[in-house]
C-alpha cells in the first residue's frame, strides 16, 4: 500500500465566526464549513453566502480536506453550520473514525440537501485506465482519504457494485479529497470519490489521462442491492451536471442530495429557520450559480432521508405546508435511535474498543429494528 499525503478569544471568534452559544437569531456574521474552494459544496455555499448578503448577513465558507475537519470546528460550536457529505451520517452512527472515543454518537440535525442534478457519490476514472464499469475496478488503483469515512464508505459501496472488497483492488492512501482527484491527473491512482460537477474534475479531463464516468445499471438489481446494503443514503438517479454530461446526454447512477446542510442539537431554532428562510426567499440568485446549489429548491427537499431534521427547519417546512404527520414521525424515531446509540456507546466503553463497541451497537440496532448498516 502507497501513501501519498499532502488575547486569543477575540482573535479565535474573529477567525472562525460568532460561536452559535453568542446569539439566539442567525448572526449577522457566521461560518459554514465545506470541502475545499474547489469542491460543488464548497461553490453551492458560497453561492448562497452572496445571495444573502444583500440583507446584511455575511456567509464565510471555510474550507477543509476532510469530514473529520469539517465536523470540528462545528463539534466544538466555532461555527454554525457544516456543509458535509454523508459523514454527517456516520457521525451521528460513530462509525468508522467516528467511532473513537473523542467523538461517539454525534447529535446531528438536518436543515436542507443540495439535490442537484449531478451524480454524487459517483466513480471518477481516469480515462486511459480501461475502467467502463463497477465490475472492472479489480486490480485497478484506488483512492482512500484519510479522515474522509463517508468518501471511503462510498467507494466501498461502489466496490460492492462490482462483486469487490478493498481486498481486490489496490488502496492509495491521500491525505484529502482534492489530492485524490490530483492524483489521477499525475498517474498515482486510476478511481476516486467525485461529484460529476466538481471542478477539479475538468483538469483531470483536460489532462493526458483524460476522465471517464462509469455507469450504475438501474436494471442491474443484485449490483444495486449490495451498492445500498453499504450506502443507504443513495438512490437512483440520472446525472446531467458535469464533465460531458447533459440532459441529451445523461449518466446513469446513483445521487444522493450534497452539500448536507448541518448543524448540531445546539444551534438556536431562530438561527437554522432564519437561514433557511434567506434560503428560500432569495433561492432565485443562487439557482444558476452552481447545480448542487440549485438542489436547495424547496420542492426538492426529502425530509424523511437519513438524519433528524432540526426543530428551527421543521418550523420552516410547516410554514410552507411541507411537513407531514409521516415526516415528524420519521424524524421522532431517528431521535429515539440516536438516543438508542448515545445509550449504547456510554455503557461499551465508550469507544475505548472499537470492536467492543461495533458489536454492541450492531446488536442493540438490530433489537430495536433499526439496520445497523456497519457491523465491524
Amino acid at each position: 500500500m502507497r501513501r501519498f499525503l499532502t488575547g486569543a478569544a477575540a482573535a479565535a471568534i474573529a477567525a472562525f465566526g460568532v460561536t452559535a452559544a453568542q446569539a439566539e437569531g442567525l448572526p449577522k456574521n457566521f461560518t459554514v464549513t465545506a470541502y475545499g474552494t474547489q469542491s460543488s459544496g464548497y461553490a453551492a455555499m458560497v453561492a448562497v453566502g452572496n445571495a444573502i448578503a444583500d440583507e446584511g448577513y455575511k456567509l464565510s465558507v471555510k474550507p477543509a480536506k476532510n469530514d473529520i475537519s469539517r465536523m470540528i470546528p462545528l463539534k466544538n460550536k466555532r461555527v454554525e453550520f457544516s456543509a458535509m457529505g454523508v459523514g454527517s451520517f456516520q457521525a451521528q452512527e460513530a462509525v468508522r473514525d467516528f467511532g473513537k472515543p473523542k467523538w461517539g454518537p454525534q447529535p446531528v440535525r438536518l436543515l436542507a440537501n443540495g439535490w442537484g442534478a449531478n451524480n454524487n457519490g459517483l466513480i471518477a476514472t481516469a480515462g486511459d485506465a480501461g475502467i467502463k464499469s463497477a465490475y472492472d475496478l479489480k486490480g485497478k488503483r484506488m483512492a482512500w482519504i484519510v479522515g474522509g469515512p463517508a468518501l471511503n464508505q462510498h467507494m466501498t459501496a461502489w466496490l460492492a457494485f462490482g462483486n469487490l472488497t478493498w481486498d481486490d483492488v489496490e488502496k492509495v492512501e491521500f491525505g484529502g479529497w482534492s489530492a485524490s482527484i490530483q492524483g489521477m491527473i499525475d498517474g498515482t491512482v486510476d478511481a476516486a470519490v467525485a461529484s460529476s460537477n466538481s471542478s477539479k474534475l475538468f483538469q483531470v479531463e483536460s489532462s493526458p489521462r483524460g476522465l471517464a464516468f462509469f455507469p450504475a445499471k438501474h436494471d442491474d438489481k443484485e449490483g444495486w442491492a449490495r451498492l445500498v446494503g453499504q450506502a443507504p443514503w443513495l438512490v437512483p438517479h440520472f446525472g446531467t451536471a458535469g464533465v460531458g454530461l447533459s440532459e441529451e446526454n445523461k449518466l446513469e447512477g446513483a445521487t444522493f442530495g450534497y452539500p448536507v446542510l448541518i448543524t448540531y442539537d445546539w444551534q438556536s431554532d431562530d438561527a437554522v429557520y432564519e437561514l433557511l428562510s434567506l434560503m428560500h426567499k432569495h433561492y432565485d440568485k443562487y439557482k444558476d450559480v452552481h447545480a448542487s446549489a440549485a438542489g436547495f429548491e424547496l420542492k426538492r427537499q426529502q425530509l424523511q432521508w437519513v438524519m433528524p431534521i432540526h426543530n428551527g427547519a421543521i418550523r420552516f417546512y410547516k410554514e410552507q405546508n411541507k411537513w407531514s404527520d409521516a415526516d415528524q414521525a420519521h424524524t421522532d424515531n431517528l431521535l429515539k435511535k440516536q438516543d438508542l446509540l448515545m445509550t449504547t456507546w456510554n455503557a461499551s466503553g465508550k469507544g475505548a474498543d472499537y470492536d467492543v463497541w461495533m458489536k454492541a451497537r450492531a446488536e442493540a440496532l438490530d433489537a430495536a429494528g433499526y439496520d445497523p448498516v456497519w457491523r465491524k
